[in-house]
């Protein structure tokens, strides 16, 4: 989907104080940044932030992070966010691929992979933020018993991410091929993407899964 440049996104991510702005400097220290030893939960490819700004609203007692490349749709985030003030909440402008330069090792308590891109042509399957390659780099950041909630409307895709997981030897905890008429809907919030597909009739398709730690 082609994103809308919008006039002066980066200038306004550059002076945020909502954005980490040298992220690798933080590699280690996210609890000193947040004041506490509360668990952090990372959202990445966030979007406009719906989901991760309702999460931190709901859950006062866990730091979130949210990851996004696109600066036309960070910005968005930022308004959200500069109108709730939300303490445990920051956000990172960077590629998913460098998230081990950002987190160090079991720093990260769960990660949320929201309607990522599904990359369609098969030369780019490495690029699908479900690929084994980035299991690996999640592994190496994710503590003891944390774990990956992976939502999308995209089919291929879904089917591509439950392969991956066998084959990286992770463990999935449920699974659903329709989530709105499934007992896994409660509790659940919707992203911007969810509530345009599920009001077309689409169906959202989940799992939660975690390494097998032994």
């Amino acid at each position: 989907m082609r994103l809308r440049n919008v006039k002066g996104s980066r200038e306004t991510i550059a002076v945020s104080q909502f954005v980490i702005q040298d992220e690798e400097s933080m590699k280690g220290k996210w609890r000193e940044k947040f004041g506490n030893d509360n668990p952090i939960h990372i959202e990445i490819g966030m979007g406009k932030g719906k989901f991760i700004i309702q999460l931190a609203k709901e859950n006062p007692n866990i730091n979130y992070i949210g990851v996004e490349k696109f600066s036309s749709v960070l910005v968005r985030a930022i308004e959200k966010q500069t109108e709730e003030q939300l303490p445990n909440l920051f956000f990172i402008r960077m590629e998913a691929e460098y998230i081990g330069n950002v987190f160090d090792k079991g720093e990260v308590d769960y990660i949320y992979l929201n309607f990522s891109d599904p990359w369609p042509k098969d030369r780019h399957a490495k690029r699908r933020l479900t690929s084994v390659q980035f299991l690996e780099r999640y592994e190496e950041i994710l503590a003891e018993g944390g774990g990956i909630t992976f939502k999308t409307d995209n089919r291929p895709l879904f089917d591509f991410s439950l392969e991956q997981i066998d084959e990286a030897g992770w463990i999935k905890d449920n699974v659903t091929f329709d989530l709105h008429n499934s007992p896994y809907v409660e509790g659940n919030v919707m992203t911007e993407y969810e509530q345009k597909f599920s009001e077309m009739g689409n169906p959202i398709y989940r799992v939660v899964f975690h390494p097998n730690k032994k």
